[in-house]
C-alpha cells in the first residue's frame, strides 16, 4: 500500500509540475524576449529625446562630445546604435552585433531612423538562465512532494498495517485491546471499535466457557447421585425392579461416557489450532510487544527463557495469557518485571512476577474471578487468561501473593509431537 501511495502522489506532483513547469518555461522563454526589446525601445526613446533637444544649426561633425558620451552611455554593452538623419551622414555607435542581432528602430524626424542591435548570444544566455531556474524550480516542487509522498505514504501504511494486525490478532483469539493510536480520526475510530468488539468477544468466549464448565460440573453430579441411586435399586431383592434399575444403570453409564465424549471433542476443537512451539521464541515476541510500555512507565523488563523448551499450545492463546499477566502487573504491580520459563516434572512453568505490594489478602481467593480488581479495571483479565491457558490443557495460579507471581503450567510436548522435528546439525569434531 505505501508504494502505491508513493507511486499515485509523485505521479499527481510530476504532471502537475509538467503540466505547469512546460507552460512556464515557455512563457519565461518569451517573456525575456519581450522585456529584451522593450529596453531596447525605451534606450532609443533616450537617444532620440537627446537628439531632439540637439541645437539643428550645427555641422554634422560638430556634435558636442556631452551629446555624443549621453548617447554612447544610451547603447548597452556590445550594442550597436546607427543614426540616419536626413542631410546627415549615418552615424554608427559601437562594435559589430554579428550576424541575426535583436534590433528595435524608432523614427527620428523627417526621414530619419533610429536602430539600436543587440548580440542575439546576450539574450538567449539570460533566457537560458530563467529557463534553468524554472526547471529547478519544478524539479524542486517533485523532490518536495516526493518528501510528501513517502511521509504521508508512511504515516497511512504503518496504522493501517497496525490496524490489520490487530483485526487478524482479534480472529485468532487476541482480545487483548491495544492503547496506541495513530493521531488520524478515521484510524483510531476503528482502533476503538476493534477495542469494544474485542472486549464483547472476551465476555462472550469467557461466559460460554463458564457456562460449559458450569453445565457439565452439574450434569456430573446429577449423574452421579442418578447412578447411585440405580445401583441402590440393582440390590433390591424383586427380580424385576432389579432387571429395570441395571437396564437403566446402563443407560446412564452410556449417558456419562456420552458427556465425556461431547467434553472431550469440545477441548479438541477449542485446542484445534495448538502447535508445537519453542517457548523462548513465543515470550521473546511477547517481551518486545509488552517492552516500549514498561520503559514508558520507567520499569525494567527482564526475560528469562533457556532455549529448548517445547510446548504444544495455541500461539494467540498463549501470546494472550502472558500479555494480560505482563499487563496485570504493569497495571498493579510496581518495580521490574520478570517474565522467566523452566522445565518441571512433567510440565513447562512461565511465571510473571513484579517487585510490587503483592495482591491484598482478601482478593487472593478471589483474584481469577470475573470482575474482581483492586483497580479502575475491569477485573476480567486474570479470568480470561486462566481459560485461555485452560484451553490448551495447561493451569494459571497464583503462585506467590507477595510479591506477586503469576505462574502457567502447561504440559510437556509427548514423543509424537517432536518426533519429525529436525535436530541442530553437528559439524565433524
Amino acid at each position: 500500500m505505501r508504494r502505491r501511495i508513493l507511486q499515485s502522489t509523485l505521479l499527481v506532483v510530476t504532471i502537475t509540475a509538467l503540466v505547469l513547469g512546460v507552460p512556464l518555461a515557455i512563457t519565461t522563454w518569451q517573456l525575456v524576449d519581450d522585456f529584451t526589446r522593450a529596453e531596447l525601445t525605451s534606450r532609443l526613446e533616450q537617444v532620440a529625446a537627446r537628439l531632439d533637444t540637439a541645437p539643428t544649426d550645427t555641422a554634422p561633425t560638430d556634435t558636442a562630445p556631452t551629446d555624443t558620451g549621453a548617447i554612447e552611455f544610451a547603447v548597452p554593452a556590445g550594442g550597436r546604435l546607427v543614426i540616419a538623419q536626413s542631410g546627415r551622414p549615418v552615424r554608427v555607435i559601437g562594435s559589430d552585433v554579428g550576424a541575426d542581432p535583436v534590433s528595435e528602430t524608432l523614427p527620428l524626424g523627417p526621414g530619419g531612423m533610429l536602430t539600436l542591435e543587440e548580440p542575439r548570444s546576450i539574450m538567449r544566455s539570460q533566457q537560458v538562465q530563467v529557463t534553468l531556474i524554472v526547471l529547478l524550480l519544478v524539479v524542486a516542487s517533485v523532490g518536495a512532494g516526493a518528501v510528501v509522498a513517502t511521509v504521508t505514504a508512511r504515516r497511512l501504511a504503518e496504522p493501517l498495517r497496525d490496524v490489520a494486525d490487530r483485526a487478524a490478532r482479534l480472529g485468532a483469539g487476541d482480545f487483548r485491546p491495544a492503547p496506541l493510536r495513530h493521531g488520524i480520526p478515521e484510524l483510531d475510530r476503528v482502533s476503538d471499535v476493534l477495542d469494544t468488539s474485542a472486549g464483547a468477544l472476551a465476555e462472550l468466549v469467557q461466559r460460554e466457557r463458564d457456562l460449559v464448565g458450569d453445565v457439565s460440573h452439574q450434569l456430573r453430579s446429577r449423574m452421579t447421585a442418578l447412578q447411585l441411586r440405580l445401583d441402590e435399586l440393582a440390590a433390591h431383592p424383586d427380580p424385576g425392579t432389579r432387571r429395570e434399575a441395571l437396564a437403566a444403570l446402563e443407560q446412564a453409564e452410556r449417558l456419562s461416557a456420552v458427556l465425556d465424549e461431547l467434553l472431550e471433542a469440545a477441548r479438541v476443537a477449542r485446542a484445534a489450532g495448538a502447535e508445537l512451539q519453542d517457548l523462548r521464541e513465543g515470550l521473546t515476541a511477547v517481551a518486545d510487544e509488552w517492552r516500549p510500555a514498561l520503559k514508558a512507565a520507567g520499569r525494567a523488563f527482564k526475560v528469562r527463557v533457556p532455549d529448548g523448551l517445547l510446548a504444544r499450545v495455541t500461539p494467540a492463546r498463549i501470546r494472550e495469557a502472558v500479555g494480560a499477566l505482563v499487563d496485570n502487573a504493569i497495571q498493579h504491580g510496581g518495580g521490574t518485571v520478570t517474565l522467566s520459563a523452566r522445565a518441571a516434572a512433567n510440565s513447562l512453568l512461565i511465571e510473571v512476577s513484579d517487585a510490587g505490594a503483592g495482591v491484598p489478602a482478601e482478593l487472593v481467593p478471589h483474584v481469577f474471578d470475573r470482575g474482581v480488581s483492586v483497580g479502575p479495571s475491569t477485573g476480567l483479565g486474570l479470568a480470561l487468561a486462566r481459560a485461555l491457558v485452560e484451553a490448551d490443557g495447561g493451569r494459571l495460579e497464583l503462585s506467590r501473593a507477595r510479591p506477586a507471581m503469576f505462574t502457567i503450567f502447561l504440559p510437556t510436548a509427548r514423543a509424537d509431537d517432536v518426533v519429525g522435528v529436525p535436530r541442530p546439525a553437528h559439524g565433524p569434531r
